[in-house]
């Protein structure tokens, strides 16, 4: 994974000299959010995980945002929200909505109403839908997505920071066996 956040890296400056992008190079050109230290990826991941329950691309746009004001990794920011895709958004709201209904006192009510088709549909008409029916679900789903996204933020950030300190220790064990020291 590093190998392929320092390419990812590496890759910005190609990036920020291509024609369109220019204007962006003072915002995205920041060593601090690309920096690869464990407190920064840990805390990109957290960040993508957290904004990766938003439908549609606003999550990476705001993973991106937020990466930028916070100053974390924002590749892994961009990289952890890949978890929420059109197969796996609606199992993920229903577990939201389901949680939501749990703490809020009411585990009896039963299902979620369907959500839009985007057949026949134009994106601008599906996405209004589509808003009309997250609201309709109200403060259940609200409060399940909010939930949702703290606990993945957590478990992400200490499984990034757990994960990297084993690779270190294993790392700084099989050097100490190459030298030949006990």
């Amino acid at each position: 994974m590093r190998k392929f956040l320092r390419r990812a890296s590496d890759y910005r400056h190609q990036l920020l000299h291509r024609p369109g992008l220019g204007w962006l190079g003072n915002w995205l050109d920041q060593p601090a959010c690309w920096s690869l230290n464990r407190r920064k990826v840990a805390r990109g991941v957290a960040l993508g995980l957290c904004t990766g329950l938003l439908p549609g691309p606003p999550k990476r746009l705001s993973a991106l945002v937020l990466g930028l004001l916070l100053r974390v990794n924002v590749p892994a920011a961009l990289l952890a929200t890949l978890y929420s895709n059109p197969l796996t958004i609606l199992p993920i709201y229903f577990l939201a909505y389901s949680c939501g209904l749990l703490l809020l006192g009411d585990p009896a009510a039963g299902t979620m109403s369907q959500p839009p088709a985007w057949e026949e549909q134009s994106g601008w008409q599906w996405a209004g839908q589509m808003l009309d029916w997250l609201l309709a679900l109200g403060w259940p789903l609200l409060l399940g997505l909010l939930v949702l996204g703290l606990l993945l933020s957590i478990l992400g950030y200490v499984a990034v920071m757990l994960s990297w300190r084993c690779a270190v220790a294993r790392n700084w064990k099989n050097r100490k066996a190459a030298r030949g020291s006990c």
